[in-house]
């Protein structure tokens, strides 16, 4: 009786050779040129597709001047797409393991404060190891470091606060970041390059960080020591595509870290207004595990610390 609505069990006799062999099957066209390409005899190739069939309990391919796939021939190729894709990401994974590093970088960021550096940052780093993929993860700065944590990622970049001195997480700042007063095209104040006191701009429509974050934490101390007791937002968000879009559709004034409002400045999404005071962000930095050590990540943090000395250099001159 047939196995094969029942899971798995059918499948305890197909090999990789198996998959192999469909794959080059499909692409090569014939039984002959398929076999050349996988240096056997035509009647060797025969006995691994009849195999095949045996095992699905269906014909694989429709024999005509060209082959071509079934239903079910379709089906497994998709499986051997698959199953081969894994077979070499794994054979990548542990060359590199055995060399002391990683074939891929899982990477959590928050995007208040590092604006073009992880970018640029990935970019040149995978000049330098092109075979390491790499995974990005945005979210808020206490996930990503609940994720380090239990080792789900490699690495995390944002703000750095007390909660990156925890036991078995080391860091390095990049650099200093500040906190700056924006508007978009939706706002009688684009392109004003006045002087404005924060005071003065209490009472405009407000969009914030969330509660939750550093940023909002430092913009709520600079408005209390302006002597602003308190700003009700009219939005609260800390996604840089939701408060762009936002500064565009309406007389909205937002807050942006320095880094990421030179970038839109630069793109023309953001026009930064000048105010009476400086107000601090804090460090921003890049944080990993020490129980996880790989000269992958190491290579990361070295790049990263580069490209973040690059950024001061350019500013400075």
């Amino acid at each position: 009786m047939s196995d094969l609505p029942n899971g798995y069990t059918w499948a305890r006799k197909l090999r990789v050779r198996h998959l192999e062999s469909l794959l080059v099957l499909e692409e090569a066209g014939t039984l002959t040129e398929a076999a050349t390409r996988l240096h056997m005899t035509q009647p060797a190739m025969s006995h691994w597709l009849a195999e095949m069939e045996a095992l699905v309990e269906a014909p694989l391919i429709i024999r005509g001047r060209r082959l071509e796939l079934t239903l079910a021939g379709e089906l497994m190729k998709q499986l051997a797409i698959s199953v081969l894709g894994d077979v070499a990401k794994t054979g990548q994974a542990l060359n590199a393991a055995a060399q002391g590093k990683s074939s891929c970088l899982r990477i959590g960021t928050v995007w208040a404060g590092v604006a073009s550096l992880l970018p640029r940052t990935v970019a040149c780093f995978q000049q330098e190891h092109p075979d390491v993929s790499i995974t990005v993860t945005e979210a808020p700065f206490s996930n990503l470091l609940e994720q380090l944590a239990r080792k789900e990622l490699d690495i995390a970049v944002g703000m750095l606060d007390a909660r990156a001195y925890q036991g078995q997480l080391v860091h390095e700042i990049l650099f200093e970041d500040d906190i700056c007063i924006v508007v978009g095209r939706g706002s009688p104040l684009w392109g004003d390059t006045s002087l404005h006191t924060l005071k003065s701009l209490a009472d405009r429509q407000w969009i914030t960080p969330q509660k939750s974050t550093a940023m909002r934490s430092q913009l709520d101390a600079a408005f209390v020591d302006a002597g602003i007791a308190w700003i009700t937002p009219k939005v609260e968000t800390s996604a840089i595509t939701t408060l762009i879009t936002l500064l565009h559709h309406g007389d909205y004034i937002g807050a942006c870290s320095e880094a990421m409002t030179q970038v839109q400045m630069v793109r023309g999404t953001l026009h930064r207004i000048k105010i009476d005071r400086r107000v601090k962000f804090g460090a921003v930095g890049i944080v990993w595990n020490k129980e996880t050590p790989s000269s992958t990540v190491n290579e990361f943090i070295i790049t990263a610390k580069l490209m973040a000395n690059t950024a001061d250099a350019s500013l400075e001159s």
